[in-house]
């Protein structure tokens, strides 16, 4: 008795030796690596309410999405279980008689067999892949044990779920809820679930979009397992068998892609471990926007216009809401794969704003007048002749109705008042524009007329900083934290904002060129500008309000010109849609009038102070006091009294003002502007000789006539010219109240 109790405490005691070595062996062993961090998952692009853009793949090979068990539905747990460990809760990591049968079958094969590794055997697996060897699966049972000490019964289950290849390159239940049935884990039937919970065994063969058959099969198994562990009573697992599956087409989300595309760009915005990264779209706007291009896209692909893009920002936070682009497949194919919010094009007269904006800031009032008649204006490299838009010519213009009518000369000379070229290309590196790459000086007098190449999204966040009074704020497309006020300075003067907004909100000023009822004309309060590029080659139109900035492109990616159509006919459509879709959704205001600003009564020829309210006045909002009432603007007869510079426009057809207006009684010296004495022309063989012509041009109170010995003149409403051809010319400028004679001449050289 005494031996067999000896025994036993020998027994005991190995045992407990055992036990402890285990549990110091155990404690000695390293955690699995793989384990030790969560696997990285697919980076999500996310619109601002959560709706996905975009799925990227984990090194290019998979798709990953991780979610809390709690995020999971019993349903899919359940049938988890069923199909892979049903002792899964009763076991500490190896269920030792399914090892027992497996490692019996292992024995007699010559190697491991599949079907009795416990679920967090396989987890340990997932994480070491390799041959399968009884030496492999000895490792992964011990290492099994050392989880199950570490983690809980709910964090292996969580790890397991988050881990496995559902197929079609879909890891993780959550990335598989997502692409077979297009909802999350936590609203999966039974029979979804149960469907999912059989495709580890073998992704390829049981997928459900080629193999329906076998998934189906498979299925059901797991349903039988299921009702055989008691997890579905027979009524439910009636229905699960009969109920039939609605897969979801086998597409990952691709919305928003030029948005999208523009963020990987910029690289250092994706999470190391994956998760979502959510923006500032928001894609129901951002459809919106989509399906506005393409119908107008359809509207005008007669002229010839094959793309078109769009932008919208919330001025307040400069968040970019939308961002758009659409090609006419039909004309163009592969333009679409383009982004034209980004691509760099001329914007026509879309930077006129920003050169006002100059000349209010540096004394100039909305009715400061400027003389819209032709010019030619000194460069460095020579003249420089600009034409308006429909080569008509105004007179004496105020910088409102200049800037409304988007009139080429007066914005010359706005830009003048407003520091020149240096000034414009210094202000606009300030809004943000970051492709002006040349000095100031090679785009001269010809960068507030859009002889620069600009990106809509630039220059719609430059339209924001006039939404916001001046308050310069980078554009964003990250919605990870609020616009911090360290992003913010105001770049442009608050007052002189103001009244810019107010100039483009102004639909009277611009109906000399547009009229009453264009697309820049609206029911509430909208700033709206447009641009057209030399040759029909780029349309645009920019609109904000406190709330949004919108700006349209509509062009061809190619550059090649479209067929008379302008930005107000082919942008500005677009841009109307939008702003009045923003306006009926969300809602637009209007700014308040900024303190330091006045109202006046002034003239609108001159642009001065009025002594009497009388009935040609009109009352203009300025920042800077007009000029005082000056008797000597007018004539005896109450005519305006014009500087010389307006003689020759006074005399032509153009002149539209009739007996409201006349020149200075001043007679000053009769003058050649152009052609200078000794000035050389060479002739272009490449060019028609018709068209190797220059303009001739005289200072004078009154009309001038030209004469040559040696060429004809030619006269094109009151406008004399020149053909060119080889020889020294002397040409002739008489005046014929006077008979002053000054000549000039020209030297012609035939290359």
């Amino acid at each position: 008795m005494k031996r067999k109790a000896k025994w036993v405490y020998v027994i005991l005691g190995v045992f407990a030796v055992l036990i402890v070595a285990e549990e110091v062996a155990l404690r000695l062993t390293p955690f699995p690596a793989g384990l030790a961090l969560p696997p990285p998952g697919s980076t999500e692009f996310l619109d601002r309410h959560g709706s996905s853009l975009r799925l990227l793949l984990v090194d290019e090979r998979r798709y990953a999405k991780h979610c809390a068990l709690d995020e999971i539905a019993p349903h899919l747990i359940e049938a988890t279980l069923s199909a892979e460990d049903r002792r899964f809760h009763d076991h500490s990591g190896i269920d030792w008689l399914a090892s027992a049968r497996a490692m019996g079958s292992a024995l007699r094969r010559g190697q491991a067999h599949s079907g009795a590794s416990t679920v967090t055997q396989q987890l340990v697996k997932l994480t070491q892949p390799g041959p399968r060897t009884i030496r492999r699966k000895l490792a992964e049972m011990w290492l099994a044990r050392r989880v199950e000490r570490e983690w809980s019964k709910e964090r292996i289950l969580q790890e397991y779920l988050n881990r496995l290849d559902y197929g079609n390159l879909q890891h993780g239940i959550a990335a598989a809820s997502r692409f077979y049935f297009n909802k999350p884990p936590a609203d999966l039937s039974a029979a979804e679930a149960a469907l999912l919970a059989g495709l580890p065994r073998a992704p390829g063969r049981l997928n459900p979009h080629t193999h329906i058959a076998s998934a189906r099969e498979r299925q059901q198994w797991v349903l039988g397992r299921m009702r055989a562990n008691g997890l579905l009573d027979v009524e439910t697992h009636a229905r699960a068998i009969a109920e039939p599956l609605r897969l979801a087409p086998p597409k990952h989300p691709w919305q928003a892609p030029h948005f999208v595309d523009l963020l990987l760009r910029r690289g250092n915005i994706l999470p190391p471990a994956g998760g979502p990264v959510r923006t500032t779209l928001d894609l129901p706007l951002n459809r919106f926007v989509e399906s506005r291009l393409t119908d107008q896209l359809r509207l005008i692909a007669e002229h010839h216009a094959t793309s078109a893009a769009a932008v919208v920002i919330h001025n307040p936070t400069g968040e970019v809401l939308a961002m758009a682009a659409a090609s006419n497949e039909e004309f163009q194919a592969g333009s679409g794969q383009v982004n034209g919010a980004w691509i760099i094009r001329s914007p026509g007269s879309a930077l006129k704003p920003f050169t006002y904006l100059l000349a209010l800031e540096q004394g100039a009032n909305p009715c400061t007048v400027v003389a819209d008649v032709p010019t030619d204006f000194a460069t460095p490299t020579g003249l420089y002749r600009p034409n308006n838009y429909n080569h008509r010519y105004h007179g004496p213009v105020s910088l409102r109705n200049a800037l409304g009518n988007s009139l080429n000369v007066a914005a010359i000379r706005a830009l003048e008042l407003g520091g020149g070229p240096d000034a414009l290309h210094r202000r606009l590196g300030e809004l943000g524009l970051t492709t002006l790459d040349h000095s100031p000086g090679y785009y001269g007098l010809g960068l507030t007329i859009g002889n620069a190449e600009v990106r809509l999204l630039e220059l719609t966040n430059a339209y924001a900083t006039l939404g916001r009074l001046g308050t310069h704020r980078p554009y964003r497309l990250l919605d990870h934290h609020p616009p911090h006020e360290k992003d913010s300075h105001q770049v442009c003067d608050p007052r002189a904002s103001w009244l810019i907004a107010d100039m483009l909100a102004d639909n009277h000023a611009r109906s000399a060129a547009f009229g009453l009822n264009s697309y820049l004309a609206f029911d509430f309060p909208v700033a709206c500008k447009t641009g057209t590029s030399s040759g029909y080659r780029d349309n645009w139109a920019l609109g904000f309000t406190p709330e949004f900035s919108v700006g349209v492109w509509v062009g061809n990616m190619d550059g090649s010109p479209m067929r008379g159509i302008t930005g107000v006919t082919g942008a500005a459509p677009v841009m109307h849609e939008i702003i009045k879709h923003l306006h009926e959704t969300h809602g637009t205001t209007w700014f308040g009038k900024p303190a330091g600003i006045a109202t006046y009564r002034v003239h609108p020829l001159t642009g001065h102070m009025v002594a009497t309210d009388d009935a040609g006045s009109i009352d203009e909002k300025c920042l800077w006091p007009p000029q005082a009432p000056n008797p000597q603007d007018f004539d005896a007869r109450g005519r305006v009294i014009l500087a010389n510079e307006y003689a020759e426009w006074l005399a032509s057809p153009q002149n539209a003002l009739g007996d409201l207006v006349t020149c200075s009684a001043y007679t000053s010296e009769l003058r050649v502007l152009h052609p200078q004495p000794g000035t050389t022309y060479y002739l272009d063989p490449d060019l028609p000789a018709d068209s190797q012509r220059i303009r001739l041009r005289a200072e004078s109170p009154g009309v001038v006539s030209w004469s040559s010995e040696t060429l004809a003149i030619e006269i094109e409403k009151s406008q004399s010219s020149i053909r060119l051809r080889p020889g020294r010319h002397v040409l002739t400028a008489t005046h014929p109240a006077t008979g002053q004679r000054v000549e000039t001449w020209i030297e012609v050289i035939d290359l």
